[in-house]
């Protein structure tokens, strides 16, 4: 086999984020973790051809995401808590302070919430289901140009209100009732999607695409990714 077959097959492999090649006289490949994005954007990749909706997506998140939050409990930190009371203060102000963008990335900070809740839930399984379907909502749901602002802050005011109920539940290390409070927020939530004309935007995520929210991210405050004009649904 030549050297230019064995070159092009490592770079096939570190374009899908299977190994890392290093250069110099003791380089070569090496096996690497898979990255969460490359797998998420597989996976949305894979949906993009299935005929899944809002309700699909929030009828599998009110069976996992209080499990999520209730397993997580025990785990969180004090740098988890002041990470899940900055999510809640971001999104607590009058949306019309800010602009369209700002509005955006409320919604975008609401999903941020149940990320810190996943990295904190000892199960792998679970906590990637659970990212997955964050993901989604964060890349895929967007509302129409004409939804109501007065919407967008009754959505955004709703959120804070059953966040702060969560934080504090954990706080006391209440299991039963951050199970009980996340089962009613993924109750609720969808209803306002609904009323928000949300739909799933469907597409397909390009490695282009994947390496500039990587980039995004370096440079990005904790939290805050980049947003389209699209929006996202808690």
């Amino acid at each position: 086999m030549s050297k230019s077959t064995i070159r092009e097959a490592l770079k096939s492999l570190e374009v899908q984020g299977l190994i890392k090649v290093t250069t110099g006289p003791s380089g070569g490949g090496m096996v690497v973790e898979v990255p969460l994005d490359r797998t998420l954007q597989l996976l949305q990749n894979y949906l993009f051809f299935k005929d899944v909706s809002i309700d699909d997506i929030y009828t599998v998140r009110k069976l996992l995401e209080p499990e999520l939050a209730a397993g997580a409990v025990p785990h969180l930190t004090e740098q988890d808590f002041e990470a899940l009371e900055a999510s809640i203060a971001c999104c607590d102000r009058p949306a019309s302070a800010h602009g369209g963008q700002d509005i955006v990335r409320q919604r975008q900070e609401d999903v941020n919430f149940h990320d810190i809740l996943a990295a904190a839930n000892p199960n792998p399984f679970l906590r990637f289901s659970c990212e997955l379907i964050n993901e989604m909502i964060r890349q895929l749901i967007e509302f129409r140009n004409d939804t109501p602002q007065a919407e967008h802050e009754r959505f955004g005011q709703a959120n804070v209100k059953i966040h702060k109920a969560i934080t504090k539940a954990a706080r006391e290390r209440d299991v039963e009732k951050v199970r009980e409070l996340m089962t009613v927020h993924m109750t609720e939530a969808p209803r306002y999607v609904k009323r928000m004309k949300g739909k799933l935007r469907g597409r397909l995520i390009l490695d282009s695409e994947i390496r500039r929210r990587v980039r995004a991210r370096s440079v990005s405050p904790v939290g805050l990714d980049e947003v389209d004009s699209a929006g996202s649904g808690e």
